[in-house]
């Protein structure tokens, strides 16, 4: 059974720190592309940055660019994303999802987990 479980979410000041993690089971984990992205309230899900199965590139959304880092365990089945420089506006449910294919399109992501919950406020 695939399964998809991040973790890492909760309430941060603006222009402070999050680590999410996602752990991964109940499929060849190195052989998948990996991504994070979110849904805002009363907004649509928003792709924010991927990575290759062997963790040899990375992709950011122009709205993650120089805050936001991914990574990956394969040892370990996880994928992180660490976020700096919070903003209000990266409020949203962040998801982590797997491919056998890298996309920038969340809809090509075929397992997805169910999310954690960011809140940037003061």
């Amino acid at each position: 059974q695939v399964q998809l479980v991040e973790s890492g979410g909760g309430l941060a000041q603006p222009g402070g720190s999050l680590r999410l993690s996602c752990v991964a089971s109940g499929f060849f984990f190195s052989n998948y592309a990996m991504s994070w992205a979110r849904q805002a309230p009363g907004k649509g899900l928003e792709w924010v940055s991927g990575i290759y199965s062997d963790g040899s590139d990375t992709y950011y959304a122009d709205s993650a660019k120089g805050r936001f880092t991914i990574s990956r365990d394969n040892a370990k089945n996880m994928v992180y994303l660490q976020m700096n420089g919070l903003k209000p506006e990266d409020t949203a449910v962040y998801y982590c999802a797997a491919d056998l294919a890298f996309s920038y399109r969340s809809d090509d992501y075929d397992y997805w987990g169910q999310g954690t919950q960011v809140t940037v406020s003061s």
